[in-house]
């Protein structure tokens, strides 16, 4: 093995890519945070996920692997499961608390059960919505959470399959849509406000929270094409809100952060309601960190290199072991 030592700059397997339909997104954040690694002195192998990924960080023992996958495999679990089998140190949550918080329908409730505001959400799988009719539960949606909604995928990113419901009527076709990137959708109430992203580090007591980043994007929604088209979006760092509130932002991403057991690097994504106060929305374990993603955004503005930041935390994941 080239590079540095378990105490210093051990070796990175950077992992991105994939299958999923957040890849490119994937590839791009790889390929960032691999220079900022070498920048740091780290020597780093980068790696697409394939059938050869076991037998390379076997081969390369001492290696870090920093997962930048999005959406799927990336944030499930199910790969970290697998780093945890073969006692490989990785970058990241665990599987287990991945598999909590990329599933909306089960982070949300786990985060309110923590005394964290949430969204009023119904989740439904898609043969409950088919058996049962959609007629039927269309109406039942409408009484119970009113207009507008947003509707979404309980499992993926990026924003991918979710939108913005005001009428009763375009509520099936928007299940549809959700339903093409996974069975279960979540309908939430939609919260009308400032939509604001807090970076946060570390672990439990000692976790951080970084700047919050406000997300104004042109069309009004912040989807796909919003999120990774350079200049459709206006990020504000930090957030343009007074200052009870940015503290008050931070103190829900850390209390969401802790609720589903994430380590190293989250992300909290908030909206601010007309009262001015910030509301959960969903945690990400595998944020992006493209020329247009927040986590970079946020770094700059605590005045932290997004290098030195990830060598810490290839370190102190080598350290854990």
């Amino acid at each position: 093995m080239s590079g540095g030592t378990m105490t210093d700059r051990p070796d990175v397997i950077v992992l991105a890519g994939g299958l999923s339909h957040e890849r490119d997104v994937s590839q791009r954040s790889g390929r960032r945070v691999a220079i900022a690694l070498r920048q740091a002195g780290h020597t780093v192998i980068e790696s697409d996920v394939n059938a050869g990924v076991v037998d390379l960080v076997r081969s390369h023992p001492g290696a870090v692997v920093f997962p930048l996958l999005h959406g799927g495999v990336g944030e499930d679990g199910a790969l970290r499961e697998v780093f945890q089998l073969l006692g490989v140190p990785f970058v990241g949550a665990t599987a287990s608390s991945s598999r909590v918080t990329f599933d909306k329908s089960i982070a949300t409730p786990v985060v309110a059960a923590h005394g964290v505001r949430t969204p009023r959400q119904v989740a439904l799988p898609h043969e409950i919505f088919r058996e049962l009719g959609a007629a039927a539960l269309v109406d039942a949606i409408g009484e119970t959470l009113g207009l507008p909604v947003m509707v979404k995928p309980a499992r993926s990113g990026s924003a991918l399959g979710a939108s913005k419901v005001e009428l009763i009527d375009d509520l099936p076709s928007a299940m549809v849509s959700a339903y093409a990137y996974g069975s279960v959708a979540v309908v939430e109430e939609f919260i009308k406000g400032t939509e604001v992203t807090v970076t946060v580090l570390g672990e439990g007591d000692e976790a951080e929270a970084l700047p919050a980043v406000e997300i104004r994007p042109d069309s009004g929604v912040y989807d796909y094409a919003s999120r990774y088209t350079a200049g459709s979006t206006r990020f504000v760092t930090p957030a343009e809100v007074p200052d009870e509130v940015a503290a008050a932002c931070a103190e829900l991403a850390l209390s969401a952060y802790r609720a589903l057991g994430l380590r190293d690097l989250g992300r909290i994504d908030i909206m601010i309601n007309s009262a001015g106060e910030p509301v959960f929305i969903e945690g990400n374990v595998a944020p992006g960190m493209t020329e247009t993603s927040a986590v970079p955004l946020a770094l700059s503005a605590a005045g932290r290199d997004l290098g030195e930041v990830c060598s810490a935390l290839v370190r102190g994941a080598a350290a854990r072991g």
